[in-house]
């Protein structure tokens, strides 16, 4: 066996991790995907003759790659609104892999995402690595450019915020396509009393609707004037809306017979929506292809 034969052996037997880090670090399965091909083409371009651990190089590798994407989005942020400044990622709620459902059930994207978001990318890498994966600070020390004290600084200050935040438990993927259900029914049958039941009272909705998409408002706070827009706007189109995984999140998806018409991510806590997170942007949408449909 060649060392490039050996190197692919060797990639394929981590990939899974590396997917999984990849998507804990960024909370996006479209990147998350993205930072894994690009560490298989540094692989590609290395010589690992003398690395005695590859699980342990790729995922520096996989973490450096996830540290540039998080401070690249850090710089672009006030550019883009809430979930969308990738393509989603979107497959019906029973035909996405099973990996991808696994992280949903064990809350990446969901409450715990919203906190890791406000999180340097530093904090979150330090976090993610040593709390998740059981990476040792002197390891993490030379990712972000720091030594294992001021690594394990990192990650305490990170655990802090993580600990201080109200992130209640995540909800099971069942109980969660319970909520998704519930959001449906609701606004398929007009209930806003039903819609006041799922949503959490301090909920926001956030949407892009690019140039020539719907004149939806870009952010509304609060259960009943998120109610109100939902009964409003989404009404008509319930009937037609579909739960999904989107980008790892619970959501939902409407689809015409030629085009996505509208995308939307939730995040859920306990039994109630906490966030919403609306694509209606026809030029994004345009290429999206629904999983399962």
């Amino acid at each position: 066996m060649d060392s490039k034969q050996w190197q692919a052996e060797q990639f394929e037997q981590y990939r899974a991790h590396l997917r999984a880090v990849a998507q804990r670090m960024l909370g996006s399965t479209a990147e998350a995907d993205d930072a894994v091909q690009e560490a298989w083409l540094r692989l590609n371009r290395s010589d690992t003759a003398e690395v005695e651990n590859m699980r342990g190089w790729l995922t520096t590798v996989v973490s450096r790659i996830c540290l540039d994407m998080l401070r690249a989005r850090q710089t672009r942020r006030e550019d883009s609104i809430g979930e969308w400044s990738e393509e989603p990622v979107v497959a019906l709620f029973g035909n996405s892999d099973p990996e991808q459902e696994a992280l949903v059930a064990d809350g990446v994207g969901l409450a715990l995402q919203v906190v890791l978001d406000t999180l340097s990318p530093a904090e979150r890498l330090a976090f993610v690595l040593h709390d998740m994966f059981g990476v040792p600070f002197d390891e993490i020390g030379p990712i972000v450019d720091r030594n294992a004290a001021a690594a394990r600084q990192l990650a305490s200050r990170a655990r802090r915020r993580v600990r201080g935040a109200r992130t209640p438990d995540a909800a099971s993927l069942g109980q969660q396509r319970k909520v998704v259900d519930a959001f449906l029914a609701a606004s398929r049958n007009g209930d806003f009393e039903a819609l006041l039941e799922v949503l959490d009272p301090d909920v926001v909705f956030r949407a892009e609707r690019g140039v020539s998409g719907p004149p939806v408002p870009v952010s509304v706070r609060g259960a009943e004037d998120v109610a109100t827009l939902v009964l409003e706007r989404g009404t008509p189109f319930a009937p037609l809306g579909r739960p999904a995984i989107v980008n790892g999140r619970p959501g939902a998806v409407v689809v015409f017979p030629d085009r996505v018409v509208s995308v939307v991510a939730f995040t859920i806590a306990g039994d109630r929506v906490t966030a919403m997170d609306l694509l209606v942007d026809p030029d994004k949408l345009q290429n999206v292809r629904v999983r399962g449909a």
